[in-house]
């Protein structure tokens, strides 16, 4: 939500993979369309994509990713939830023809995560304080006998 309480705006395209890179607003995945992964760790990465509107350029955005059980409940890294914070801003480049939306690409890459097997997941990204259904990805950790 902006600051006067109406939607953003942002579209996000999000994918889990099993690496990620984000350069020159390109994105570059290894192993995309990850949804189950284990029984054992592995590292993982959340690809995004935002398309910001022409109206929003040169605002910064802050987004937080948590990762939630399949009860919805924040899972913990130690004592503290896992969550990862950062921020972005796109800005119109010059020459930009007037209402053309802008893109952001963004890769979290994210170590190996312990997690229960037999037990699903979702990361579940908020920017300003939104969140949206189509803003999760689910992930599901394999059981050991699988």
């Amino acid at each position: 939500m902006d600051e006067l309480g109406k939607p953003s705006g942002l579209r996000i395209a999000m994918m889990l993979c099993d690496a990620a890179q984000a350069t020159n607003g390109k994105l570059f995945m290894l192993g995309g369309g990850l949804s189950v992964i284990g029984p054992n760790p592995q590292p993982l990465a959340i690809a995004m994509h935002v398309t910001v509107p022409w109206d929003r350029a040169n605002i910064a955005h802050v987004w937080t990713i948590d990762l939630l059980d399949e009860d919805g409940r924040p899972v913990q890294a130690g004592d503290k939830p896992l969550s990862v914070t950062g921020r972005f801003e796109a800005g119109r480049p010059a020459g930009l023809r007037a209402g053309t939306p802008l893109g952001v690409a963004l890769a979290i890459n994210l170590s190996a995560l312990r997690l229960t097997p037999g037990v699903g997941y979702t990361f579940l990204l908020s920017v300003d304080g939104e969140t949206r259904p189509e803003w999760r990805c689910p992930l599901y950790v394999r059981d050991k006998s699988a």
